[in-house]
């Protein structure tokens, strides 16, 4: 199966999350869920003949696809226990599931969890801790994930979680266009800028950048502040976007916005972006690491050009890291099943297999596999990867972590429009981000 991504656009409108927010606010008084249960010695080793039923809820894009055609091998693990999977959109997710957490009759056993929801439901007990299934999982070595996305699942010492798939970005641009040039990758934010510049040639625009309201320029725009030597938190955990780095890191992206990116891009996500890149309209962008293989795809949306994109770290070698993680709702109907299934579709046989067919990895062991390097998608883009995931970080840690995403995203975008100043945009950025997460 070839890689073919287009990961909806992730922007969720005010209203959804606000939505969201209160009924996270209010759950304690719904009469629903409002503790996990009591799972300390709930054992992570499943006998085959185990029988249920695991509903779960995921996105509706290819990763699901990749879950999906991998069901009858589990089933000959465990013929008794059926997998039923629902897929929706991203911006439908977050409501449903909250209405299932809440609900005397559930309506999933096992769900996936964007990072910015983990702390939100973790807090809320919409979640079963998983430490002790974790480490009684027989062979399972969980020391093997990427610590970034472990970090992500673990809330106050506990995991919640377990890593499904990584949304790590990167720099992806055209080789061929980089040596025509004579430039090298870009080590420093000034190199970044200055070779999208460069590569502005007619109507290709040097770099198709994604700065669009809300969730998509934060997601971007990180990059950039992490190359600039900046961070979106401090070691206590305290926000830090109103500093001399953030300010030359959103300086930086307006210049290469204006000078090297294409016109009339303001709204600009990762859909439109990804076009201009597989049309010739622009030479680089920064993008989630797998969808390397899609525009390398003979087959895929690039055309002619497949083949002539590589994938390197950003500048300074840190960058966004997003995740999706399984997690097992504290009212499951059938917690037991739905950690077979977990562990399972995790281990590292399954996860070579996964990746193999276009999945992103979560596991270290994955990228040095010897059938993965032979017959995925070239051995530098899995160098690329495990440097991209091995130092990473997600755009928010703590409580409402979506609403702050949003906030911090529509400053950034009145920065760029030109409607705020640079200093004005990371003053009401840091504001709004304290406030959400005091």
């Amino acid at each position: 199966m070839s890689l073919a991504r287009s990961r909806p656009r992730r922007l969720v409108a005010a209203a959804a999350v606000v939505s969201a927010t209160t009924l996270l606010t209010a759950c304690a008084g719904s009469g629903g869920t409002t503790a996990a249960e009591d799972t300390s010695d709930a054992s992570g080793e499943v006998s085959s003949d185990t029988e249920g039923t695991v509903r779960i809820l995921m996105e509706e894009v290819p990763d699901t696809d990749i879950v999906q055609d991998l069901l009858p091998q589990f089933n000959e693990a465990y013929p008794d226990i059926t997998i039923d999977i629902e897929s929706l959109t991203f911006d439908q997710m977050r409501d449903k599931l909250v209405a299932s957490f809440q609900s005397s009759e559930p309506a999933y056993d096992l769900i996936v969890v964007d990072n910015p929801w983990m702390v939100d439901f973790a807090n809320a007990g919409f979640l079963a801790p998983l430490d002790s299934r974790i480490e009684s999982t027989p062979d399972y070595e969980p020391d093997d994930f990427f610590d970034p996305l472990v970090d992500i699942t673990t809330v106050d010492d506990t995991r919640y979680g377990v890593p499904f798939y990584n949304y790590a970005l990167g720099y992806i641009y055209r080789e061929d266009l980089y040596e025509e040039a004579g430039l090298g990758e870009p080590t420093t934010l000034d190199e970044l800028v200055s070779n999208v510049q460069a590569l502005k040639d007619g109507d290709r625009a040097g770099i198709a950048m994604q700065p669009q309201r809300g969730y998509k320029i934060f997601e971007e725009w990180a990059n950039w502040l992490f190359a600039a030597g900046g961070s979106i938190y401090d070691q206590d955990g305290n926000v830090t976007l109103d500093t001399p780095e953030a300010a030359r890191a959103l300086e930086a992206y307006i210049e290469a916005y204006e000078t090297a990116a294409p016109p009339n891009s303001l709204n600009w996500a990762f859909d439109e972006a990804q076009r201009s890149v597989a049309s010739d309209g622009a030479a680089s962008m920064v993008g989630y690491n797998w969808n390397l293989p899609t525009l390398n795809d003979p087959t895929g949306p690039a055309g002619d050009l497949a083949g002539s994109f590589k994938l390197a770290p950003m500048p300074g070698g840190k960058q966004v890291l997003g995740s999706w993680s399984w997690a097992i709702p504290a009212n499951s109907d059938s917690p037991d099943a739905a950690w077979a299934f977990v562990s399972w579709i995790t281990s590292k046989d399954v996860e070579v297999e996964r990746v193999k067919a276009g999945g992103a990895s979560i596991r270290e062991s994955a990228l040095e596999d010897e059938s993965v390097l032979a017959e995925g998608f070239g051995e530098d883009y899995y160098a690329a990867v495990e440097q991209i995931l091995s130092d990473a970080a997600p755009l928010t840690n703590g409580a409402s972590g979506e609403e702050m995403i949003q906030a911090v995203g529509t400053e950034l975008n009145e920065a760029v429009a030109g409607s705020k100043s640079v200093a004005d945009a990371l003053a009401a950025a840091q504001e709004a981000a304290e406030r959400i997460q005091e």
